[in-house]
């Protein structure tokens, strides 16, 4: 193994310039050790996981999964050398079984040589099941270390028989002050590079530089190059909140409209008006605005919120957020936006209820379970002579000519079947619905001499 793997640099970043003088930043600052790279101190600090694997000098098949630019790929970068192992990338974007199968091939030339290989696939999650299959009997044979790299959660994109085979590793975004670090040193870099200018950065406009990156390390470090080359050729030596606001587009939160971020984000906005927090669930609708989210697809979960969470506690809740999708297809952004934010507040403030939610998926399983149950003859229709003579219909009650309009004791199950799926809560309007289902289930106990259903 590498004896300057574990330290705290290889040359400092003039050396890594020199070396790598006409790749992009990003390259040029690519960690050479352990002790380069910054942030994952979970796996990477001492006695952690990845340390370990490391130290242990026996690699095993792993799948790093994070968002983009924390360090996936120079993990597996770092572990070619770690292992003095053949390194071999496919990227599942572009690559497909053809690829596979010249990787299969380059590792068996490199297994008959004595040496290891250590196959990277970059969004792993892009391949389909039979391509991920194909890496199976060689991760079991030990013909190669597979590392995969995925922005989506594994346990709902990679194949099982792969995940079991493989060690899952949670990568995070980076933390501001381990990005204000990255600031830092690519300043160095670039200032130690022969015949750049100096550049600093105010401090508020590093701050704010390292906001803007949102916990990606690959953002952060393009943004500076653009930066710096865009100051170098103003004149200027140091960058401000001002210019740097006009060195960039427009900041855009990370937000991928399909992947786990995406999921994340919706799911805190669900919870957070679960959890009746109207100040919260405007802060995750703002932010999946700001990020890009499609305003209609908000008001459909929204929409679906209302009707698990709410339910009849506050049937209103369901009209008022379906009002307010109809406002938004009327306005447009951004002003039909302001009529889903209400939709949020009033959903978050008001009375919670998921029992008619409840109720929905047990009457599903309890039909499931007891088949095609006939239907009683007194509750079916009698359209014809033959069918009222078969007894369709006799002995049928109209509740609205009974007593409380209400036919006290009538079945309407199946012969043999009886089930109480809708149990109301106390909040809201079902506090009145508990009350006159209660009322009438004693009417039902008064009738037919039995204690109420339960």
């Amino acid at each position: 193994m590498s004896k300057d793997l574990f330290g705290e640099g290889a040359g400092g970043p003039a050396q890594a310039s020199q070396a790598l003088a006409y790749s992009p930043l990003a390259e040029r600052m690519r960690p050479r050790t352990l002790g380069e790279v910054v942030g994952q101190a979970h796996l990477l600090g001492p006695g952690k996981p990845l340390r370990v694997a490391f130290e242990s000098g026996r690699p095993h098949s792993m799948i790093f999964w994070g968002p983009p630019g924390v360090g996936k790929t120079t993990l597996a970068r770092l572990m070619v050398e770690g292992f003095d192992a053949q390194f071999i990338a496919i990227s599942a974007v572009l690559g497909g079984v053809k690829d596979i199968r010249d990787a299969v091939v380059a590792a068996q030339v490199a297994q008959a040589r004595g040496r290891r290989t250590i196959l990277f696939v970059d969004e792993v999650h892009r391949f389909n099941k039979a391509q991920q299959d194909a890496f199976l009997p060689y991760v079991e044979s030990g013909l190669f270390t597979f590392i995969g790299a995925t922005t989506e959660n594994p346990s709902f994109e990679v194949n099982s028989a792969l995940l079991s085979r493989a060690r899952v590793y949670v990568l995070q975004a980076l933390s501001f002050e381990e990005l204000g670090e990255l600031v830092d040193r690519a300043l160095a870099t670039m200032n130690a590079e022969e015949g750049q200018a100096a550049l600093s950065f105010e401090a508020a406009a590093r701050e704010q530089l390292a906001r803007w990156a949102d916990g990606d390390a690959r953002r952060l470090i393009n943004a500076m190059e653009i930066v710096a080359e865009s100051a170098r050729n103003a004149g200027r030596e140091v960058v401000d909140p001002a210019w740097l606001e006009t060195a960039l587009s427009q900041s855009l939160r990370r937000f991928d409209k399909g992947g786990e971020a995406f999921y994340d984000q919706i799911s805190a906005l669900h919870k957070a008006i679960r959890g009746s927090d109207p100040d919260a669930s405007l802060y995750w609708f703002s932010r999946m605005l700001d990020g890009g989210a499609d305003p209609r697809y908000l008001s459909r979960r929204l929409v679906r919120m209302a009707v698990e969470d709410i339910g009849l506690a506050d049937p209103r809740a369901t009209q008022l957020t379906l009002n307010a999708a109809d406002i938004y297809e009327r306005l447009g952004s951004p002003e039909g936006e302001l009529a889903l934010a209400q939709a949020v507040v009033y959903l978050a403030c008001a009375a919670k209820s998921n029992a008619v939610y409840n109720a929905y998926k047990a009457a599903r399983r309890y039909a499931e379970q007891h088949g095609s149950a006939p239907v009683p003859l007194h509750l079916r229709n009698a359209p014809t002579k033959l069918m009222k003579e078969l007894g369709y219909g006799r002995r049928y009650r109209y509740a609205h000519d009974e007593p409380h309009g209400y036919a006290a004791g009538e079945q309407y199950f199946p012969d043999g079947l009886d089930a109480v799926f809708y149990e109301p809560t106390d909040r809201g309007l079902e506090g009145k619905i508990q009350q006159k289902l209660a009322f009438l289930r004693e009417l039902d106990a008064q009738s037919s001499g039995r204690g109420p259903r339960d």
